[in-house]
C-alpha cells in the first residue's frame, strides 16, 4: 500500500520553464517518509544527489515537492531519464518512491517494487511554477 501523502503532494519551480519534457522522473535525498534526519544530513543528501546527477550528465531541473495538508516540503530534482534508472537512483538515495511523469501523466512508483506505481495526476494539475 501506498502512502497517503504521496498522492497530495504538488511541486513548485522557482522560475517557470518554457517546457517539461515528455518523459522524467522526480527524486529527492531527503528522509524518507516516516524517519527523520537532522536538517544538515538532509541537505548533505540533496548535494550528493545533484552531485551524482551532474557525474551521470542527466538533464536536471530544481523542483520542490510539497504538502498543502502539513507544509512540509523537500527540494528535489527533476531528472530526464528512464523509469528503471530513476528506480535505481531512488534506492541509493534511500527513498522509498519516486515521482514518474509520461505525458503529462503523475505516477508515484515505489522503489522497492517498480511494479508498484499508482497514478496520481496530471503532473500540469500538480505544478506550481514560480512559487519559489
Amino acid at each position: 500500500m501506498m502512502i497517503a501523502e504521496y498522492f497530495e503532494t504538488r511541486f513548485r519551480t522557482e522560475a517557470p520553464f518554457e517546457s517539461w519534457p515528455d518523459e522524467f522522473a522526480i527524486i529527492t535525498a531527503y528522509a524518507t517518509t516516516g524517519h527523520v534526519w537532522s536538517p544538515d544530513r538532509n541537505m548533505e543528501a540533496d548535494i550528493r544527489l545533484q552531485g551524482r546527477l551532474l557525474e551521470s550528465s542527466l538533464q536536471i531541473r530544481r523542483l520542490t515537492g510539497y504538502s498543502p495538508k502539513s507544509g512540509h516540503a523537500e527540494p528535489g530534482w527533476a531528472l530526464v531519464t528512464n523509469v528503471e534508472e530513476a528506480v535505481q537512483i531512488g534506492r541509493e538515495f534511500l527513498q522509498d518512491a519516486i515521482y514518474f511523469v509520461w505525458s503529462d501523466d503523475l505516477f508515484v512508483i515505489r522503489c522497492s517494487d517498480p511494479t508498484d506505481m499508482f497514478f496520481v495526476d496530471r503532473f500540469s494539475a500538480r505544478l506550481d511554477e514560480n512559487l519559489g
